[in-house]
């Protein structure tokens, strides 16, 4: 894809949701994490009906603590992993208490430190909660990534880089909102909805899809 057809991708979708947002339900940048943190294999919309029983007891560090392992177990045992996930989110609330005063870090290497948390965890974290310019590569955002030839690669790393220096930097607060967003409900896995897709002109999909009649 060309730079023009970057920016053309990016300007139809930025005319189509001028302000893209994250599905997942948060408060403030703790409850964000540990939401980010539970949606490891796990939907956006399974996520936000756990944590609606679980941020209304537990929207700080010092809660969640006092809710302890069990109590976290108890309110996210509708999602995958609940087990792990209830450990990592009770050791991640003691890390922050411990080492930064119970507040979430605004940096990658602090925040990558924490258990249960990845790099795609921290650039969602540094996007939302701060207004970091990173994009967070999910499933849907590599494969979108590599199916337009937008960016290439073989890993969600290599993607990231590759994405930092193609994305004009007008459009890198919302970037991966867009991306992920288009992936998920249009540029679908199995069959793309190439029919209905804004940026179709600029796409270098060979195989797009009709209209189903």
């Amino acid at each position: 894809m060309t730079n023009a057809a970057v920016e053309g991708f990016f300007a139809a979708l930025a005319l189509s949701n001028p302000e893209p947002e994250g599905e997942l339900d948060w408060t403030s940048p703790f409850t964000l994490l540990v939401a980010v943190v539970l949606s490891a294999q796990a939907t956006d919309v399974g996520v936000n009906k756990a944590t609606r029983r679980l941020f209304p007891i537990a929207d700080t560090p010092q809660k969640m603590l006092a809710l302890g392992e069990e109590g976290v177990r108890q309110c996210i045992k509708t999602i995958g992993l609940f087990n792990a996930k209830a450990k990592n989110v009770i050791a991640l609330s003691a890390r922050l208490i411990e080492e930064h005063g119970g507040e979430v870090p605004r940096d990658r290497a602090a925040l990558e430190a924490l258990p249960g948390v990845g790099r795609k965890t921290a650039n969602v974290v540094l996007n939302i909660a701060f207004g970091e310019p990173t994009i967070a590569v999910d499933t849907h955002l590599f494969r979108l990534a590599n199916r337009t030839g937008m960016a290439s690669g073989k890993t969600p790393l290599a993607v990231e880089q590759a994405l930092l220096k193609r994305v004009p930097a007008h459009y890198m607060q919302h970037a991966h909102h867009w991306l992920i967003l288009h992936g998920r409900y249009v540029c679908k896995a199995r069959k793309p909805e190439c029919w209905r897709c804004v940026s179709r002109a600029f796409c270098n999909y060979p195989d797009k899809t009709p209209a189903v009649t």
